[in-house]
């Protein structure tokens, strides 16, 4: 069987390159932001809903991640992370307001 190394264009490895970046940037993002989100939101004292929020992070990196890959473009990957950041930041900025004297 025949090695084909060079066989694959290059617009194809950098379609797979920047999925990488956004699974791994656009997930921690995610992650990050959902889980200020749930510390700020969850009706639990502090620890507990910082504990809460920490463990539930792990699973919107992972819908991140799979995200990134089950879609049918790099820019369509961006987007569908990106958007749900802008939400989450948006939630995470209003709970914070909200809750200063």
């Amino acid at each position: 069987m025949k090695s084909k190394v060079g066989g694959v264009p290059a617009s194809y490895r950098l379609a797979v390159a920047s999925r990488v970046c956004a699974a791994v940037l656009g997930g921690y993002l995610l992650a990050a932001l959902s889980s200020v989100c749930l510390t700020l939101l969850l009706p639990l004292p502090r620890a507990d809903a910082v504990i809460s929020g920490m463990m539930t992070s792990f699973l919107f990196y992972l819908v991140a991640v799979l995200w990134c890959f089950a879609c049918r473009s790099a820019w369509q990957a961006w987007l569908g992370l990106l958007l749900p950041g802008l939400l989450l930041a948006a939630v995470a900025a209003g709970a914070y307001w909200m809750a200063q004297p």
